[in-house]
């Protein structure tokens, strides 16, 4: 919340910002990865992209529609195409403050839907975050990915809010993590317990915006306050880069979201996950 006790508004304008910085960080990693040698594309569509990294990517996807125009059928058609010859489902990430005349087109065209996600956002004009005792926090700054990825990539292995409609082999998450690291202004950080590696997450700041991810706790670590001294470490780091929005994305009802919202941040917009077996 704000300092004077209310919750963040989003309208249409904040949610655009918002998914223009969510776009900017899938397209680029997509692009790492097809500079590496990867067969992927990306297409600009409707203020936002389609992108395809590879065969089982996480990037595999539409992001930031409806917010720059209604894409034409011929474009949907043009972008169904392109992840047929991939031998890939289009998968779209839809906000509900988008166009919402999108939604009803790609419903017509055969799209179904299979879950939703949730954008909370705080405002960085507070302060007085608190770190729990009993976990340090230190910046992970060098070249060596080896140790974040680890510890990351171990506690997304053992998900702490059960399965979601999408499971990504090991491998596919650890290069996606390292293309957004490689691609973005992103800082990553260890979280250690009893001089311990127990928990990781990253931070992208993009015009203004610090867009949290890549939390994760190991089992034997959880409900020790990992992801408390995670939040709060990058809260500061933010408002110190002078950021004026933290962002996160969670499933809906899920102890991501309930962390969060504890910590003061409010639920902005949801997006709808379309998908059209092709």
């Amino acid at each position: 919340m704000s300092e004077n006790g209310l919750s963040l508004f989003c309208g249409g304008e904040l949610a655009a910002r918002i998914e223009r910085v969510e776009t900017s960080a899938i397209v680029g990693a997509a692009r790492v990865g097809i500079g590496q040698g990867v067969d992927g594309f990306v297409r600009e569509v409707g203020g936002g992209a389609a992108c395809f990294a590879g065969v089982g990517s996480p990037l595999n996807k539409v992001v930031g529609v409806g917010f720059g125009g209604v894409p034409s059928v011929g474009e949907w058609e043009a972008i169904e195409e392109a992840y047929a010859r991939a031998g890939c489902p289009v998968q779209v990430e839809l906000s509900q403050l988008g166009e919402p005349r999108i939604a009803e087109e790609l419903t017509g065209r055969g799209y179904r839907l299979m879950s939703f996600e949730n954008v909370l956002g705080m405002p960085l004009d507070g302060g007085g975050w608190v770190a729990p005792d009993g976990v340090e926090v230190r910046l992970d700054a060098g070249d060596d990915l080896g140790p974040w990825l680890d510890v990351v990539v171990d506690g997304f292995a053992h998900p702490d809010d059960g399965p979601t409609h999408e499971e990504f082999p090991r491998e596919a998450i650890a290069e996606v993590m390292r293309n957004m690291a490689s691609a973005n202004e992103t800082r990553r950080y260890i979280a250690y317990r009893d001089g311990v590696a127990a928990g990781g997450a990253s931070m992208r700041t993009d015009g203004g915006i610090a867009a949290l991810a890549g939390a994760a706790t190991l089992p034997t670590h959880r409900r020790r306050g990992v992801q408390t001294a995670l939040l709060t470490a990058r809260l500061i780091d933010a408002a110190e880069a002078g950021c004026d929005l933290a962002t996160v994305t969670t499933a809906p009802g899920s102890k991501s979201q309930q962390n969060a919202q504890g910590r003061g941040f409010s639920l902005l917009y949801t997006r709808a996950i379309l998908v059209k077996e092709l």
